[in-house]
């Protein structure tokens, strides 16, 4: 069973196999919200449900919340009860962004105690770059009675704890350097970061391919990076909270657990701390 990462020819394989899976496309696109749902329509691979970043991996957007909040638990344990996501089976997630996407629906499903559950290492990309098989056919879920857990909260960090938090520990900003520095901003009213952050934008956790760097490499970039602080003193953030999974990913790839992600970040940030 595989718990962070699964290769094209690893899921070809379970596939042309028939063995029990779980695929959800996780295709998504923020300046264009129909985009993930439009490919998947298009081509899929065979098996995959398709899951909306903004209606099921996220709730609504309150004056008091970040652009993505997490969402209900009642109405995520719905979704996974309803695509025959149970504690035991495997479940793969994918998209076409080298994980960026797919990561936050990795993470979610984590916090609820879903343990076999990996990232499409290269998302449909690779997938399609093997000339594995892809159908357009809309798949109808079958649904589970098995309840799942509540959120893992040892996994979430709320916002009043940040603040003291990136005094005393670690904050990692997941976006690119352009954003971290204020330098622009095309989604948030103010850019800028929480003071006290470090950057390691998710694109650092990449090769050139679009595939995560080897485990090894990732843990000497992570160290270095962290200097002396222990992953467990770690919490991860982004501009909606869900990039920000893409790096507690890597670090669990590199052997480094225990990490956790900040759901609210910077877009929630700003509403509590609003610059002078």
């Amino acid at each position: 069973m595989n718990q962070t990462l699964i290769s094209v020819d690893d899921l070809k394989a379970k596939v042309e196999r028939g063995s029990a899976l779980v695929i959800w496309d996780c295709r998504f696109n923020l300046m264009d919200v129909n985009q993930g749902r439009k490919a998947y329509q298009a081509s899929h691979i065979p098996g995959a449900l398709f899951v909306d970043l903004n209606k099921d991996l996220a709730a609504e957007v309150t004056d008091e919340t970040g652009r993505h909040p997490l969402p209900a638990l009642d109405k995520f344990a719905e979704l996974c009860e309803a695509t025959s996501i149970r504690p035991d089976v495997q479940v793969v997630v994918y998209d076409d962004c080298g994980g960026a996407m797919a990561a936050r629906a990795w993470w979610l499903l984590k916090a609820i105690g879903v343990r076999d559950v990996a990232v499409l290492d290269g998302g449909y990309p690779a997938w399609l770059a093997a000339s594995a098989p892809v159908v357009t056919e809309f798949i109808m879920p079958h649904s589970s009675t098995v309840r799942l857990n509540s959120y893992d909260h040892s996994m979430i960090a709320e916002r009043e704890e940040v603040a003291q938090f990136a005094a005393d520990s670690c904050l990692v900003d997941a976006r690119t350097a352009e954003r971290y520095n204020g330098e622009q901003e095309p989604i948030d009213p103010v850019a800028g970061h929480i003071p006290g952050a470090l950057n390691r934008p998710l694109q650092d956790n990449l090769s050139s391919d679009g595939r995560f760097k080897p485990a090894d490499v990732l843990k000497a970039e992570w160290l270095a990076l962290l200097k002396d602080v222990p992953a467990e003193q770690v919490i991860h953030y982004c501009g909606s909270g869900v990039t920000a999974c893409h790096n507690q990913l890597a670090m669990e790839i590199a052997g480094l657990s225990g990490s956790r992600v900040y759901p609210g970040s910077w877009s929630e940030w700003l509403k509590y701390h609003p610059p002078a």
